[in-house]
């Protein structure tokens, strides 16, 4: 009798611990069929977006306080650069371009214009990114381009899968940064690494130069 009553506790024990693995398999097939629907939906590529909602995706790049004022620079129908939006702010921000590859909204202060100006200047001239690099830092030198007396800052989204969810009115699927740039900052003047001690750490990029720059990958 004693060994009867001890079997069936065994069993109701088993039968118990079988649960658990029960509920993984149950977890499991959620998961594959989370994944299924997921897949089912296509991220948009290359978005061509209204100006009102390259407005709208654009100035989420630029700190809360900040985004009802700020300049916005976007895309016409046929894919001119050109401004969507006056401020009357510190900001200034630029939509998706839909003819690149993946998304990338950015917001950055108005002190760092001449130098990004310049850029689109160059680029619309078919200047490669080393010349630009070059007239640009002559021009800095010799006082041509101006650069920010401060430290001013420029944040950006971006992401290959990145998108403007024209629903909800959010950016998905992107990484946000900020960029400090700190012109002809260098590691003995900042005390910063030269490469991120760990994932999300700051460091500089391109000490000793005009566009010398703190860079800060938040992880998501």
């Amino acid at each position: 009798m004693k060994i009867t009553s001890f079997l069936l506790i065994l069993s109701i024990l088993a039968m118990g611990c079988s649960k658990p693995s029960y509920k993984k398999n149950e977890i499991i097939n959620s998961e594959k069929e989370a994944a299924s629907e997921t897949s089912i939906f296509e991220i948009p590529s290359n978005q061509k977006l209204s100006i009102d909602q390259q407005i709208a995706s654009a100035v989420l790049a630029a700190p809360i306080e900040g985004r009802g004022e700020a300049m916005v620079y976007g895309y016409s129908e046929s894919g001119e650069f050109m401004m969507l939006r006056e401020g009357s702010n510190d900001f200034i921000c630029i939509a998706d371009d839909p003819q690149k590859d993946g998304f990338q909204v950015v917001c950055y202060h108005k002190s760092l214009e001449p130098m990004m100006a310049r850029g689109r200047e160059l680029a619309a001239e078919g200047k490669t990114r080393e010349e630009k690099e070059e007239i640009r830092n002559n021009e800095a030198k010799s006082g041509k381009m101006p650069l920010p007396e401060h430290p001013a800052t420029l944040h950006i989204y971006y992401g290959e899968n990145a998108y403007f969810n024209e629903e909800t009115d959010a950016i998905e699927n992107a990484k946000y940064r900020y960029v400090v740039y700190m012109p002809y900052a260098t590691q003995e003047t900042t005390g910063l690494p030269l490469a991120p001690n760990e994932s999300s750490h700051p460091w500089l990029m391109f000490p000793g130069r005009y566009n010398a720059h703190i860079m800060i990958t938040p992880e998501n």
